[in-house]
């Protein structure tokens, strides 16, 4: 009897106990999910303290610099989702350190500063538009949870009713600096068309163009005042010629196109810089002086053509061959230069000369 007694205590107990590591093993999966559910949701402080943090950084700086941490706050992370939001908050993605040697991103970012100050110290200004940049090299993560391999981005976050539970390059609008420029002028009219918020750019004053007309005025009168008993200069037609294809060549080679779009120097991509855009819808800044020369250089092929098969008995027989042969070396050349941007511009024009 007493053995059977201590044998019912002793399997009662191994119920009991079985019993409980059951409902650890079950309770424990839970305990962890609320825990995880709780962390996930610290991440995310309440709507109106991240409002009013924004509004305090912004008012210590237009573009607040964005590192990783702040980036999950503000916007999301990969890991924790976006929270709901009820700003739109513009991202500029560059790498600004002088060891990643991208003039585009300080040319980016100058013109994107004007266009947060312009925001910033309007009358219009209110919480529901910021301003901040990713740097490079203090948030390579965002770069990774965004699939960005490149630099300048810009970056657009709307509004957000509800949470979501990742964050990737299609929650945000992105703008083409490849066909439209990154100007400040260009970034606002961007976000005047995804927001309906206008922005009215104010540049800070620019004494330059003043400066040398200026100086040029200066010069041109001082020349006209000490040349004032012979002004035959002023019907000289090399220098009338010179000026006008100077006129010609800017105007044929879109430098007035950049002055407008504002567009990037140049491109620094994964395979290289690009000098020369591969679309015809758009171009680089360096690209219009690449243009200028060619055209220079073809213009003065013909020059020396034409002077070589002038009847000029002053001008030697073998200098004139020379002429001849560099005439129509520099046309020959550039000319096949010209034809090969056309055809890197233009897909599928079928014609080269020299080069493909």
């Amino acid at each position: 009897m007493i053995q059977s007694r201590i044998l019912n205590h002793h399997s009662k107990m191994f119920c009991n106990m079985i019993l409980l590591c059951l409902a650890i093993i079950w309770l424990v999966p839970m305990i962890n999910a609320n825990v995880d559910a709780k962390k996930k949701e610290s991440h995310h402080m309440p709507l109106d303290e991240r409002t009013e943090k924004l509004i305090q950084m912004s008012f210590k700086r237009p573009m607040i610099r964005l590192n990783p941490e702040k980036f999950r706050t503000f916007i999301g992370s990969k890991q924790h989702g976006q929270p709901i939001r009820n700003y739109t908050f513009v991202v500029m993605m560059t790498a600004l350190s002088p060891g990643r040697q991208c003039s585009v991103c300080r040319s980016a970012a100058d013109e994107f500063s004007i266009v947060a100050n312009s925001w910033r110290y309007s009358s219009l200004f209110n919480p529901s538009l910021f301003f901040g940049f990713v740097d490079y090299d203090e948030g390579s993560e965002i770069f990774q949870q965004l699939k960005i391999n490149s630099a300048p981005v810009f970056l657009l976050f709307g509004e957000r009713q509800m949470k979501v539970n990742t964050l990737s390059i299609k929650h945000a609008d992105q703008m083409d600096i490849q066909r439209i420029g990154f100007s400040a002028e260009t970034i606002a009219r961007w976000i005047a068309e995804k927001t309906s918020i206008s922005i009215r750019v104010v540049r800070p004053p620019n004494y330059t163009a003043s400066f040398l007309l200026v100086i040029f005025f200066s010069l041109f009168s001082i020349i006209l005042y000490v040349r004032r008993n012979n002004l035959d200069f002023l019907g000289n037609k090399t220098s009338w010629s010179v000026t006008a294809l100077a006129i010609v060549f800017g105007m044929t080679s879109g430098q007035m196109w950049s002055h407008i779009r504002g567009p990037p120097l140049m491109h620094r991509s994964a395979t290289g810089i690009l000098y020369i855009h591969n679309g015809s819808g758009g171009q680089f800044i360096i690209e219009t002086y690449i243009i200028f020369v060619i055209n220079c250089a073809i213009a003065a092929g013909f020059i020396c053509i034409i002077h070589a098969v002038k009847q000029n008995a002053k001008i030697d027989p073998k200098k004139k061959k020379i002429m001849l042969i560099a005439g129509v070396s520099l046309i020959a050349i550039f000319f096949s230069f010209l034809m090969s941007i056309f055809r890197w511009k233009a897909h599928g024009y079928p014609y080269s000369f020299l080069f493909k």
